[in-house]
């Protein structure tokens, strides 16, 4: 459940704890608008 922590302290993970968590970010939103668009 940390993944995006690790992404937002750049003192973790670096380029690949940012990139994970950005698309974790990405993913998260494009569930939130397809709810969205279904109700």
């Amino acid at each position: 459940m940390g993944f995006g922590y690790s992404g937002y302290g750049c003192g973790y993970g670096g380029g690949y704890g940012g990139g994970f968590a950005l698309i974790v970010v990405l993913f998260i939103l494009l569930v939130i608008i397809g709810c969205a668009c279904y109700n």
